[in-house]
């Protein structure tokens, strides 16, 4: 085995174990005192260890060296877990991940962790509690009210990131006097400042500034990877910003502000701030750096587990064995309906066979495809905590059909709007713990990430507890933008304008606070989904929450379905979708509200007219005595599609109509059958609301 096989089954197995142990711990988060939590991260990371250094990568292998001598205490009881080390673990990973990454990407996987490494050390040696009580003790010192004064901990910070090359500034920011939200623009600002480094420190506090308790100016020290006119424009550039005032800072300037010390003399929370500056640079090389996308695998091992038994297939092999198979497939329904005609006992028996074998190969083909969500829903426990705990909210995640499959092509690109919705339902739907007692609910919020699958589509929804969108002040934002004018709002419905925040003049910045925030890269989540041939809408109730609903097609090009007849017209419905087929007598349909409607198990479910849906004047459907239905479901919710005649099940090759027939109502593509003739496949999900 070459070298490069080596390498891609350390970068497939690396992946494994970060995973493993972020998920784990998260889990000895919400349980410290579990040992046996402890001893599965304990062997992962020393795993991780032994296979980089094997490999020649001496700085993972330095780094998790020093994470498993924490944990090594920890699993002996020499050592307890406290928030300090928990946020150190979690860096080291970052760094880890980081550096596998680079890997990935070609790179030498160096980095810079000397910092991390020193608070692994001051951890073992039990040092780190008193540095951090240096730290409170001089946080109390500083002089609330002067924005300009920086204690011995900033001060060290700054000083340490200029010695390693850094750029730092101080920076005033004034907002407009006729600003309405002063709230929502500085966490704008905040925002951009975080992508492009880290913040040490804010005058007034974040808390106070998030309650708007200021005036019209409010300074952050900042320690950034972008040069000073960068940061200029960027600032300057979020509405209802007056100016930014910066100034970047030297040696000379940080000692006359009042606290630094003189350089190179050491100071309690040197190793402190050394962690910072290198946070700061990963958070940088991070912002940099986007993960590659690993061509299509098979099942992954377990992490710790034995070596894997994979190959890595490119995925455009993948789609040109899907293309011969679905035209392989066509002719296969065509040479059983031959055979049938000719009635030949050894003709069909070995068609029977062919039939027989070329189904489990076509599950075999279907399955290469198709990956569980969970490789994109297992990244998001880990951000939900890290933002929850900078936003000071108490958030719980629940995620729930993770085993849901999808095609890998729409797995690669789903992770970004998913980041985006999760994002904006921590930001500006979960109230803060205040506002939220306030309202008479508990103090965490929930958001419930799920997926499912109905039809030859999968839907993903992310849903959450928190304030609700306020469709008036949507509306009037609609038509201050010029996006529709008064008459035409007036007619929309609350569902209807709550879709509004997926314009394009809901999503720049300087339309956030005007829609409680609701429009940060919305249009961008909307632009994504379609271009995969899905799309997204969105529910909410004032006060109680929002849910957004992202609708996706399987895009496999094999499928069962029922072939249907309208009249002299041909339909196939996706048997995922199909709960039962029946036969209802005309006299138990009925009519509420204009709505025909008929008795289903112990409930009323709505009676839809295909032939009306999709304009087939070849079924007279009003002239039948009684009614074949088809019982279909959206989630959990049922309609009844009635038909004229069953033509039986059917595998079915999916084909797209093509870009000149889009957007047809009910049809999600068109297959051809074994006689040659072509029939529409109609979308389930279309025909419930």
């Amino acid at each position: 085995m070459d070298m490069n096989a080596y390498l891609s089954m350390f970068i497939d197995e690396s992946n494994d174990h970060l995973q493993s142990l972020n998920e784990n711990l998260l889990k000895l988060e919400s349980a410290p005192d579990d040992i046996s939590i402890v001893q599965i991260i304990f062997r992962s990371a020393h795993t991780l260890k032994g296979m980089s250094a094997t490999m020649g990568f001496e700085d993972l292998a330095s780094l998790t060296h020093e994470m498993e001598n924490v944990l090594d205490l920890v699993r002996n009881h020499k050592l307890a877990m406290d928030n300090f080390i928990f946020d150190t673990l979690f860096k080291g990973l970052d760094a880890l991940e980081s550096m596998v990454q680079d890997i990935t990407g070609g790179g030498t996987g160096k980095a810079d962790v000397t910092a991390i490494v020193a608070s692994l050390k001051a951890i073992v040696k039990g040092d780190y509690k008193k540095e951090a009580a240096s730290e409170s003790s001089a946080a109390g010192t500083a002089s609330p009210e002067d924005g300009n004064k920086l204690d011995q901990f900033q001060s060290s910070i700054l000083l340490q990131s200029i010695e390693a090359g850094m750029s730092v500034f101080h920076i005033v920011v004034t907002v407009r006097e006729d600003c309405v939200l002063k709230a929502a623009r500085a966490y704008m600002v905040f925002d951009f400042l975080e992508r492009s480094g880290e913040i040490v420190k804010s005058s007034p506090s974040a808390q106070d500034i998030e309650q708007e308790k200021f005036d019209r100016t409010f300074t952050v020290f900042t320690i950034a990877s972008i040069s000073g006119d960068e940061l200029r424009k960027g600032i300057e550039s979020v509405s209802e910003i007056e100016s930014a005032a910066i100034t970047q800072l030297d040696k000379e300037s940080l000692i006359q502000l009042g606290a630094a010390s003189a350089p190179g003399a050491p100071t309690a929370s040197a190793s402190i701030a050394q962690e910072t500056v290198a946070a700061a640079k990963a958070q940088t090389a991070a912002a940099a750096a986007s993960p590659a996308a690993p061509a299509a695998t098979t099942a992954a091992p377990a992490a710790g587990g034995n070596a894997s038994r994979t190959i890595r297939v490119d995925i455009e092999r993948l789609d040109s064995l899907m293309n011969l198979f679905s035209e392989l497939l066509i002719d296969r329904v065509r040479l059983e309906q031959l055979a049938s005609e000719i009635r030949r006992n050894d003709l069909t028996e070995t068609v029977e066979h062919m039939s027989r074998v070329s189904s489990d190969l076509q599950n075999i083909v279907l399955k290469l495809r198709m990956v569980p969500v969970e490789s994109v829903f297992n990244r998001f426990p880990r951000m939900v905590r890290d933002l929850a705990k900078s936003l000071d909210k108490k958030v719980e995640l629940v995620i729930a059909g993770a085993d849901t499959e999808l095609d890998r092509t729409v797995i690669d690109e789903i992770g970004d709007p998913l980041v985006h919705l999760l994002r904006n339902s921590l930001d500006h739907g979960i109230e803060s713990i205040a506002d939220r007692v306030a309202a008479g609910k508990s103090e965490t919020g929930t958001v419930h990430l799920r997926a499912f699958h109905s039809g030859n589509h999968v839907f993903i929804e992310v849903e959450e507890d928190g304030r609700g969108i306020n469709a008036e002040r949507v509306k009037q934002t609609a038509i201050k933008n010029g996006v529709l004018d008064a008459e035409a709002a007036n007619r929309l419905t609350d569902n209807e304008i709550n879709m509004l925040i997926f314009a394009a003049g809901f999503s720049t910045a300087d339309k956030i606070s005007d829609i409680s925030g609701r429009g940060v890269g919305l249009d961008v989540v909307r632009s994504k989904i379609e271009s995969l041939g899905g799309h997204v809408s969105v529910e909410s109730t004032p006060g109680k929450g929002t849910k957004f609903s992202i609708q996706l097609p399987l895009t496999l090009s094999i499928i069962s379905a029922m072939l249907v007849k309208l009249g002299a017209e041909k339909y196939a419905i996706p048997l995922s979708s199909i709960v039962e087929t029946a036969i209802v007598p005309r006299e138990q349909i009925r009519k509420i509200h204009g709505n025909r409607m008929i008795d289903y198990r112990g409930s009323v479910i709505p009676l839809i007219s295909l032939a009306q849906v999709l304009d087939c004047r070849s079924f007279p459907e009003e002239d039948e005595l009684e009614t074949e239905i088809v019982v279909i479901r959206k989630g959990n919710k049922l309609g009844a599609v009635t038909v004229d005649e069953f033509l039986g099940q059917s595998e079915i090759v999916l084909k797209t109509l093509g870009k000149y027939l889009t957007n047809i109502e009910a049809i999600s593509g068109a297959t051809i059958l074994g006689d040659g003739q072509v029939a529409l496949i109609v979308d389930p999900n279309a025909l419930i609301k």
